[in-house]
């Protein structure tokens, strides 16, 4: 048996409120809010604005000029995809980015309108109230959806619910924007093409059968001049990639489509060749910040304060989208205050600039949301989750095609289910594996893994890497008398001791305690004795309480596998002697 100085901890188990507390902090207090300046924590600007200086304003001036640049035809173009004024699109770039520069945590966000939000507040406000028969109640729906978004997003925050985020899962996201990306993009056929009528619905088969159905409105001179606009779009996006110095080549290329389009418009008398103004609209999606820790709780009141306010100064839905972030981050912004910056110029931009965006071209703005859109669709990833996880892919195409050829809540909805049947599966079937030392070493490893490994005559060593829960533990228990069986037949020797590595089990439940009570009954039943090696302190304290201590003895808690190995020989080699001195006695009295 190993002389080993150290030996399992059975410390006095905390009581239920500090535990409970701990857990509550944990979860939703991670960052200490209430233990640091809570005034700086949850208005940031007093933390980052008295060490503001020039040197960083250069930068965020450039920074804020530029996003302006891309918001103000992002701004117009989102807002007609949602039926909405197009002034509307450019106030939401004007008010929000203050709002967030006081409450924002993020130095690099960059505000504004974005497609996903526009197109889904047309789908299921425009079912209610229709945008064209009576546009002053639709527009208060509008107003009014906002509204309610902020009082949810800021109670969100401050409840630290931001964790709910976490049940969009990467696949998810993927297919859902690039589900997003083709609808949008498809719907922009009508700008390209001229066309006077379209369908409302936002389906791929409804939206292609719109297309061929008005085919007599077609006309080649918007389709021409849609061509040539995306084409300079996709070179200035190419030019970026291959020369991200040239970012700024790709950050005024929108502007300069609307700047043309107006231009031929107002010049050149568009309209009257085919060319209609004012027009529809598509965008980006959302915020991804980059190489930097961001509390998604702060996040989710400042988009809060944001709508709240901006839907009482004439805004519409707004939150923190990836072009103008990107763009932001390129353009070499260092604080907020580059929000402030825009604000400022979109402020310019209403005073004096609005009524020449009056002459802007459907065609370009069709042409900028479909460049835009082609950039969301992740073919890369979607090959990439395809080759490492087939279910990831099935998730990412439950979105994706359900977006596409059903609405986003169906897309979303399938995929997010999909998410949770895997969650679920997880739970209910947990990872178990069989372990050997390597040779040489005291190392135990995963025998499938490392089919080097040896194992010892008479002893199985298991190891669970996920919580025992009820949902669990009767698969936990069938599984290790799977792993007895298989072992007996395959080997010559009959196994005499399990031993559970528990060092991967964070928590246990009742039903988990239960089940491992019982365990040791059927055990007992076949002359196998358990032994738990290394338990965590969550799972020893519940087992403490639970009273499994007593039932199974603390001389059967180890530290390590080794020195639970050199136990189960000791006892193995004594309970062998015990045998034959015992035999040896009774052939002498025979």
């Amino acid at each position: 048996m190993t002389d080993s100085k150290h030996t399992v901890n059975f410390v006095t188990p905390k009581k239920f409120i500090k535990t409970f507390k701990k857990d509550c902090k944990e979860t939703f207090f991670p960052d200490e809010p209430f233990v640091k300046k809570t005034i700086q924590y949850f208005i940031p600007i007093f933390e980052w604005l008295p060490r503001y200086n020039l040197h960083l304003f250069r930068y965020d001036v450039l920074a804020g000029i530029t996003i302006t640049s891309l918001a103000i035809p992002q701004g117009i173009s989102y807002a007609r995809l949602a039926d909405l004024p197009p002034i509307i699109g450019l106030y939401s770039s004007f008010v929000p980015p203050l709002i967030y520069t006081v409450f924002g945590s993020s130095n690099n966000l960059a505000v504004g309108t974005v497609a996903a939000c526009s197109l889904l507040m047309h789908e299921t406000l425009g079912a209610v109230v229709s945008p064209k028969d009576d546009p002053t109640l639709y527009l208060h729906l509008i107003y009014t959806s906002t509204f309610f978004t902020g009082i949810f997003q800021t109670a969100l925050g401050f409840c630290r619910l931001g964790i709910l985020v976490d049940f969009l899962s990467h696949s998810t996201i993927t297919g859902f924007m690039g589900g997003t990306a083709i609808i949008i993009s498809l719907q922009q056929m009508k700008g390209i093409l001229g066309l006077k009528h379209f369908t409302t619905r936002t389906d791929v088969v409804r939206v292609i059968q719109a297309i061929f159905h008005y085919r007599n409105e077609w006309k080649w001179q918007s389709f021409v001049a849609g061509l040539i606009f995306l084409c300079f779009l996709q070179v200035a996006r190419y030019v970026r990639q291959r020369k991200p110095n040239l970012f700024w080549v790709s950050a005024i290329s929108p502007m300069a489509v609307v700047a043309v389009g107006c231009l031929y418009a107002y010049l050149g008398d568009g309209e009257q060749h085919g060319i209609a103004i004012e027009g529809i609209a598509i965008g980006r999606s959302f915020a991804i910040i980059k190489n930097e820790q961001i509390d998604g709780n702060k996040e989710m009141i400042a988009y809060g304060f944001m709508n709240i306010i901006g839907s009482l100064t004439s805004c519409y839905l707004t939150t923190g989208p990836f072009s103008k972030t990107a763009v932001n981050v390129n353009s070499g912004c260092k604080t907020p205050m580059a929000n402030v910056v825009q604000g400022f110029c979109m402020m310019l931009t209403l005073l004096f600039l609005a009524p020449i965006f009056s002459y802007t071209p459907l065609v370009a703005l069709a042409a900028i949301i479909m460049s835009a859109m082609l950039g969301l669709i992740n073919y890369e990833e979607m090959y990439h989750l395809y080759k490492v996880d087939k279910f990831d892919f099935a998730i990412c195409m439950a979105a994706f095609f359900g977006v596409g050829f059903g609405s986003m809540d169906i897309g979303l909805l399938l995929s997010v289910g999909l998410s949770l049947l895997r969650a679920l599966l997880y739970v209910a079937r947990p990872a178990a594996c069989k372990l050997g030392r390597l040779p040489n070493t005291s190392l135990y490893r995963d025998t499938e893994q490392y089919p080097e490994t040896m194992s010892v005559e008479g002893i199985l060593v298991l190891q669970l890497g996920s919580p025992v829960y009820f949902a669990n533990c009767s698969y936990i228990r069938e599984r290790i008398l799977r792993y007895i069986n298989e072992e007996d037949a395959v080997t010559e020797y009959r196994t005499e001791h399990i031993l559970l590595d528990l060092s991967g089990v964070a928590s246990i439940d009742m039903s988990g305690i239960d089940t491992f009570i019982e365990l040791i009954r059927v055990l007992k039943g076949k002359h196998i004795k358990l032994g738990i090696v290394n338990p965590r302190i969550e799972v020893l304290e519940k087992m403490t309480l639970a009273k499994f201590v007593d039932v199974l003895g603390k001389q059967a808690f180890y530290l390590s596998i080794e020195e639970a190995i050199q136990s189960c020989r000791f006892t193995m080699d004594t309970s062998t002697k015990e045998e034959a001195w015992g035999s040896s006695k009774t052939e002498d009295v025979v």
